[in-house]
């Protein structure tokens, strides 16, 4: 891990490893992402968090994370309920935030694949 485009925050919840996140209540503080349109920061490293624990997040480069379901490579990636990474597929005129996109395809939930992190929005 490149410390330079890592930063540790304090995480609010629990946050397994390689999860998408969010901030918190405060700029400490992260959550795990839980919707498309959150705002989400980066991803965890390899080891998670409980509650009050600190978590490092990654922000750019190439990182790992967990697929809530299929993905294929290519594919931009955004947040399910519980961080994990899916096909961003916003509804026409709906608005999601992306983190990048897959480097490697997921076969199924729980797969952890690489992807080159770049946030930013799309629309459907």
């Amino acid at each position: 891990m490149n410390l330079q485009l890592a930063k540790n925050y304090q995480a609010e919840a629990v946050i397994p490893p390689y999860r998408l996140v969010k901030f918190g209540s405060l700029d400490d503080r992260v959550v795990p992402g839980a919707a498309a349109t959150d705002l989400l920061i980066g991803v965890t490293t390899d080891i998670g968090a409980a509650i009050g624990e600190r978590c490092d997040v990654q922000f750019a480069e190439i990182a790992m994370v967990e697929a809530g379901a299929a993905i294929t490579r290519g594919t931009m990636i955004t947040s399910d309920a519980v961080g994990r990474a899916v096909a961003a597929a916003p509804a026409a005129g709906v608005n999601n935030r992306v983190v990048g996109f897959a480097l490697e395809s997921a076969t199924a939930a729980g797969d952890v694949i690489r992807f080159m992190q770049s946030i930013g929005q799309i629309q459907g």
